[in-house]
């Protein structure tokens, strides 16, 4: 336990030094301050932005930045729709894989291109080299920009300032953020082991004179972005499990590191915004607690493991081994969990079905909450908007003006703003409802009980929040699954921005306020409390029913020796 503690400690003080020195590049990237790659990428941003016709300098209003948004990525997933559609005919396919079934393909293309990356199928038995660039590579870009420039966009109108303009974000975020980090990392997965080719698979003999078939592919370059990115799709059916995606300690490290940085590093960035440095550590230390406490949970029950297991070996204690990669063991799963769910990632280096009752429950509740640390540029969104509706109920409690960030509240805003977190549920709720009301003919539930009502709602909580894990144990390449789940994921992604950029709009057209003395405070550590206490009541009591039902009547279960 004690090598435990040292190895997930290790990693938390990695991200905590390099997540504020990102933080801080990231913003200057946005607000046009000079960066080390101006030189380079300046005359490159130049060209595309004459070709796709852009006006660099033109400010969008919120409507215009969402429309924008929306039709780009519309265009976007048609291409990559045909583009897996016409699969069998196009280069880079070794194995000759044909198309999807539709609605498969229609799952995989709504899936990377909301930035959730589920899986229904096995990537090194379905698709081509050429699908897995073309396609998937270029989904996890522009997705993961698409989610960076929200974020942006929604600081930027909380601040005052005009939203920008969503095409000039989308593409700083690539050229300036995810592609350089990406080329890095990339790299340094190569040297570490993680193919990187356009090759057939190998075909090995093995010791029984039997011929076995090894998939390789460009693996590198894609996970590298899955996980910066916070994609989560992996490049083959055992994602970060696979020794091809994930070698060695090391590279755990890397990868750990990668899935956390952007997602924490937006809370520097808004302090930049803000010219806010201390609130943003003070934001960052708030979420830090609610973050070791899950990892605590899920760690604790990884290592006590099953007691019905143990009892049976005459062992008092013993980790839950199952569903773990040996190489990496319980501590590193436990860890991995946590931070993949916490950060909207989705990219798994064990089994989340075979995690105890305390890790289920960790993960459910860290998409639920949707704030630790939240997805990227996304999370930053929704933990702000937690506390802009936290000085709505505290201004109204102590009798002034309701007032964030010297700008009365309105009603438009808060209606906005409760949108936003009403959407989570209703995404997840209902399809869950419908599955769960009819297992056999609709949702194909292998595990009943409730470790299956666990596995159906991280189905669809998992595609709200753009997430992409599963609890796995359902057989969910069918209609039902890939429809139900397909429609989550664009209820949890585009409703919820096009209400995000609503409220970015109206907060950046509100008229200031000069402060008084009975202004409420918002950089205090006691409006911080007060936001957990709503984060609290809106989040974690709407999914209380779920998680009593699922993970902790598992527990108990357990407890009981059932």
């Amino acid at each position: 336990m004690g090598q435990g503690l040292l190895q997930i400690g290790l990693t938390l003080a990695v991200a905590i030094m390099i997540t504020p020195i990102l933080g801080k590049y990231i913003a200057k990237v946005f607000m046009g301050e000079v960066t080390l790659l101006d030189r380079v990428m300046n005359p490159v941003e130049q060209v595309i932005y004459k070709l796709a016709d852009v006006n660099p300098q033109e400010n969008m209003r919120g409507r215009q930045y969402a429309y924008s948004l929306l039709q780009s990525n519309l265009f976007m997933g048609i291409l990559v729709y045909l583009l897996l559609t016409f699969q069998k005919y196009l280069p880079w396919n070794p194995n000759g894989f044909g198309a999807m079934r539709w609605d498969l393909r229609l799952h995989t293309t709504i899936s990377f291109l909301t930035n959730t990356g589920q899986q229904h199928y096995l990537g090194e038995k379905t698709l081509s080299h050429f699908s897995s660039i073309a396609a998937l590579n270029f989904l996890m870009f522009v997705s993961a920009a698409t989610g960076l420039a929200v974020g942006i966009a929604f600081i930027r109108g909380l601040t005052g300032k005009p939203l920008g303009n969503y095409y000039v974000d989308l593409i700083r975020g690539i050229t300036r953020i995810l592609l350089p980090i990406c080329i890095i990392g990339a790299i340094v997965l190569l040297a570490q082991g993680v193919p990187q080719n356009l090759a057939a698979p190998l075909s090995i003999e093995t010791l029984e004179g039997r011929t076995q078939y090894i998939a390789t592919g460009p693996v590198a370059s894609f996970e590298m972005i899955k996980l910066l990115g916070t994609n989560g799709g992996g490049f083959f059916g055992a994602n970060s499990a696979h020794p091809f995606e994930n070698p060695n300690g090391a590279t755990n490290l890397i990868e750990l590191i990668a899935m956390m940085c952007i997602p924490i590093a937006m809370i520097f960035v808004y302090g930049a915004f803000t010219n806010n440095i201390k609130q943003a550590w003070r934001l960052f230390w708030m979420i830090f607690v609610v973050f070791l406490a899950l990892v605590w949970i899920t760690a604790s029950g990884e290592f006590i493991g099953n007691p019905i297991v143990n009892s049976n070996l005459g062992l008092e204690k013993l980790p839950n081994l199952e569903g773990k990669e040996v190489r990496f063991g319980w501590v590193q799963t436990a860890l991995w969990a946590v931070i993949t769910t916490a950060t909207m990632n989705g990219a798994v280096n064990g089994m989340h079905d075979s995690l105890m009752p305390a890790g289920g429950f960790s993960t459910l509740l860290s998409m639920f909450l949707h704030v630790i640390w939240g997805g990227i540029g996304t999370g930053i969104v929704y933990l702000l908007i937690y506390q802009y509706l936290t000085a709505f109920w505290a201004g109204l409690m102590v009798g002034s003006t309701p007032e964030f960030f010297g700008r009365k509240i309105t009603k438009r805003s808060i209606v906005l703003a409760s949108l936003v977190v009403l959407i989570h549920p209703v995404a997840v709720m209902i399809p869950s409802a419908i599955a769960l009301a009819y297992p056999v003919s609709l949702s194909g539930i292998s595990n009943p009980g409730v470790h299956g009502i666990s596995q159906v709602v991280y189905e669809y909580i998992s595609a709200s929040a753009n997430n992409g894990s599963g609890f796995e144990g359902l057989i969910d390449n069918t209609l039902w699954w890939n429809l139900s789940s397909t429609g989550s994921m664009l209820l949890g992604r585009y409703v919820t921005i096009f209400a995000i950029l609503l409220l970015a709009d109206t907060m950046a057209s509100t008229k200031p306020v000069p402060a008084i003395a009975t202004t409420l405070k918002t950089d205090t550590s006691l409006f911080n409390g007060l936001t957990l206490v709503v984060i609290f009541i809106l989040s974690f009591l709407i999914f209380f029913p779920i998680l009593v039902n699922g993970p902790i009547a598992e527990g108990f279960k357990l407890a009981v020796g059932q």
